[in-house]
């Protein structure tokens, strides 16, 4: 069956059966195996589960939005193609985006010519890295069933929020009217954000990297702000591609970290202009990168509000977060 026909099937069947709330952005998201996904994806979503084929070299980037996705894939990529391109000289993420270097599978298997896009990816040179916004539970068999390694980012769920909410309002349909701060946190604390709740899907990742260390590791943004050298050596040993004492003392390791700084990508001509597909602003990706931001912007009802939620969804779990400014 095509992809498409297959969609339409699916969308006749099960679509309008499921619950939904109006996006951020555009369009609606949909109560989707448990969490909320934009209608936009939800055929991605579906072929990516049936049809990818994980391998044991693959490597995943996975993460929350708006919770340091573009800073981690530079890092990731930097760190497996270390010995292919230098850090300093023509590096790829000197004219490319790193979301262009490290897809989403959840947007590579939107649309058509299915079995074109598997050719492809079969053929493409490993290890492959991608990345995802899918929660744990939701990721094709063959990810977790196979020896694929996959680094998790999270970020406090304040600056998450802060983040999601400039984003999406910048982004927004003409049609649409801006959504206050206080309307998208009543929706973010119930969960009503694309791809969350944002508790599960942290929770998922955890678990996950407490149950299998060797398949998932758990990185916090704010950790990997404060000792980015500590953490670039932890995703290379976790990768399986330590850097030797040579490398070190050569200065790779500062050298990624330079390359794939926020101030360094930001003002790159590459992310001063254009799109990733058809409308996603590279500039849009680039804010403040900044650890608390968030104290600008919450009244004190709202930090009561997200505290107790975020004690609510994730106490007991072992996962914390400052949450006093």
């Amino acid at each position: 069956m095509a992809s498409t026909e297959g969609m339409k099937a699916y969308e006749e069947d099960n679509l309008l059966s499921l619950p939904k709330q109006k996006g951020w952005a555009a369009g609606y998201f949909y109560l989707f195996q448990d969490f909320w996904c934009p209608s936009i994806f939800i055929e991605g979503v579906i072929n990516f589960q049936k049809h990818f084929q994980a391998k044991d070299s693959d490597v995943i980037v996975a993460s929350f939005p708006k919770s340091g996705t573009t800073w981690l894939k530079a890092l990731t990529f930097s760190i497996l193609n270390r010995h292919r391109f230098s850090s300093s000289d023509n590096h790829p993420l000197l004219t490319s985006n790193s979301h262009e270097l490290v897809p989403f599978l959840d947007f590579i298997f939107h649309g058509d010519n299915i079995q074109h896009k598997l050719s492809h990816l079969s053929n493409t040179t490993e290890p492959r890295l991608f990345s995802t916004h899918v929660p744990f539970p939701s990721l094709s068999n063959s990810i977790k069933d196979s020896n694929c390694k996959i680094v998790y980012i999270c970020r406090n769920p304040f600056d998450t929020f802060v983040s999601a909410w400039v984003f999406f309002n910048k982004i927004m349909s003409d049609s649409l009217n801006e959504v206050t701060i206080e309307e998208a946190l009543e929706n973010y604390c119930k969960g009503i954000i694309g791809f969350g709740p944002i508790w599960e899907h942290m929770l998922g990742y955890w678990k996950e990297s407490i149950a299998t260390p060797n398949k998932v590791l758990f990185l916090k943004y704010e950790e990997l702000k404060e000792n980015a050298n500590f953490y670039v050596k932890r995703v290379a040993e976790f990768l399986d591609c330590p850097f030797t004492e040579e490398e070190e003392s050569n200065g790779v390791i500062e050298n990624i970290i330079n390359l794939c700084s926020f101030e360094k990508m930001k003002n790159l001509e590459v992310n001063k202009s254009g799109t990733i597909g058809k409308n996603l602003v590279k500039k849009y990706l680039f804010r403040k990168g900044e650890v608390g931001d968030w104290v600008n912007y919450f009244s004190p009802a709202m930090i009561d509000k997200l505290s107790k939620t975020m004690e609510e969804k994730l106490g007991g779990s072992g996962l914390s977060f400052k949450t006093c400014p």
